[in-house]
């Protein structure tokens, strides 16, 4: 057994995708130097606690691995916490329900305007829908916790934004009304078929979620791409990626949506035109911060926590993989305004042939893992000092450009014996910074502590 003291050691070992058996209770953190008192805490609801303990961000990955694994190419995924592939896996960490996968989703397919299920939601079967998704939960979702995603994109709940290819809705549910009622004006007619179809919507996919719950309440429901912002324009002079005023009022609108699900998990996936770009972290973190805006809405003891979708290559150039400054945009931000976790996604179409593969497992060890670790690593610091364990660390300001790194003049992040390990130790002046810069959101149940003793870590 080897004893880390401030006398006989100048640094502090953390190292992760061990076992976490051999680690003692945390703090993980050691240091023996006199640390800054935190700041008071700002009024910040409470949140959900982590799904790993003191780990308060995390991030998962749900990339398909298949033609990697035949071309016997080794993707390290030893950083992300749960590791999920998209396809039709059960038992996974990650439980994606594509349309196919949860119930009977009423849709259109655009390409042959075929009708699956009614079309609309209002000409659903919702009894036997919900039959079926009670059997898809138990075959996919067996039991323990992770994260249950519902990724139903062909149709909006909120009439007004079925927009676009997305419109075919709202003429089929104007068709619909009039067949049953004639002598309605075109106006009456869209006014009634408005209601049914958002009342059919909401009772579609709050019984979906209440259903999950219900039978799977160690995972964390909700669907996918909600809430959204819908702040593009990013090639405006003066973009501040702010969420419009409509558009909060519109999600707060869907405050039955927010009452049933017990995760939220928005989008930010980059286009090219958002490379390197400042502009890509205005987009990202409005969009989370909208996306904690309205997990305060419901009334419950705790807000639900938000896991943010992103991908490490370009929407439009899927063979172009994000930079480091664009993790900083993406990653960096997520994790600094508060979000719960990251989901790293992926399309089969993006790694199907060797090359994609070779290229991928490069990217991990060159660029996307080193940075999962130094972030996931700073949150824990951070929590484990303004939080004491109890919370994880908030921007003061969400729209500054803090974040949660390590200090690289103290800390360095290596890659030995294939795992990933933390060499440092903060000193007062990185404390301080993050006491200037981060506050503190605790976990429900749980109080913010300022006293932080010193530690010793035995291995």
């Amino acid at each position: 057994m080897v004893s880390i003291t401030g006398k006989s050691r100048s640094f502090v070992l953390l190292l992760l995708s061990l076992p976490q058996s051999i680690f003692p209770p945390l703090p993980l953190f050691f240091f023996t130097v006199i640390t800054p008192r935190p700041p008071r805490l700002r009024s910040i609801p409470h949140t959900t606690g982590p799904l790993f303990e003191h780990q308060p961000f995390i991030v998962s990955w749900n990339i398909p691995g298949l033609v990697c694994n035949r071309y016997n190419i080794s993707l390290d995924t030893s950083p992300f916490k749960g590791v999920a592939t998209p396809a039709k896996v059960p038992g996974q960490f990650l439980s994606l329900f594509y349309t196919d996968r949860l119930g009977l989703y009423p849709h259109i397919d655009l390409t042959s305007r075929k009708q699956f299920y009614g079309g609309i939601p209002q000409r659903g079967n919702l009894k036997a829908s919900m039959n079926k998704a009670r059997a898809d939960i138990n075959y996919y979702i067996p039991s323990n916790r992770g994260l249950a995603v519902i990724d139903w994109e062909e149709w909006r709940p909120l009439w007004d934004r079925n927009w676009g290819t997305k419109k075919i809705y709202q003429t089929l549910s104007v068709a619909h009304v009039m067949k049953t009622n004639r002598s309605l004006t075109m106006q009456q007619a869209t006014e009634k078929a408005k209601q049914q179809f958002q009342l059919a919507a909401r009772s579609l996919m709050s019984g979906m979620l209440a259903m999950g719950r219900a039978m799977r309440p160690n995972y964390l429901w909700g669907f996918y791409l909600f809430p959204n912002c819908y702040n593009y324009g990013w090639l405006e002079p003066h973009y501040t990626g702010r969420c419009s005023k409509e558009v909060r009022m519109q999600n707060d609108e869907l405050l039955w949506l927010w009452e049933s699900s017990t995760a939220l998990y928005p989008s930010v996936y980059l286009q090219a035109s958002l490379a390197d770009n400042p502009r890509a972290a205005l987009m990202v973190r409005n969009r989370v911060q909208e996306a904690l805006r309205v997990s305060t809405l419901p009334r419950r003891s705790g807000t639900a926590p938000v896991f943010v979708y992103m991908r490490p290559v370009f929407v439009d150039q899927n063979r172009r993989f994000l930079s480091q400054g664009d993790l900083v945009s993406t990653i960096g931000e997520s994790a600094a305004v508060g979000a719960s976790g990251a989901v790293l996604w992926g399309a089969s179409a993006d790694y199907d042939d060797q090359a994609s593969c070779e290229s991928l497992s490069s990217y991990l060890s060159s660029t996307l893992n080193p940075y999962v670790t130094n972030v996931t690593v700073a949150a824990q610091l951070c929590s484990n000092f303004l939080c004491q364990g109890n919370g994880r660390c908030v921007r003061k300001n969400y729209n500054s450009n803090h974040y949660l790194h390590l200090n690289p003049e103290n800390f360095r992040v290596l890659y030995i014996r294939k795992r990933y390990l933390v060499l440092g130790r903060p000193n007062f002046a990185d404390l301080k910074t993050l006491s200037r810069r981060f506050t503190c959101q605790c976990y429900k149940g749980l109080r913010w502590g300022i006293v932080f003793p010193s530690f010793t870590i035995s291995l």
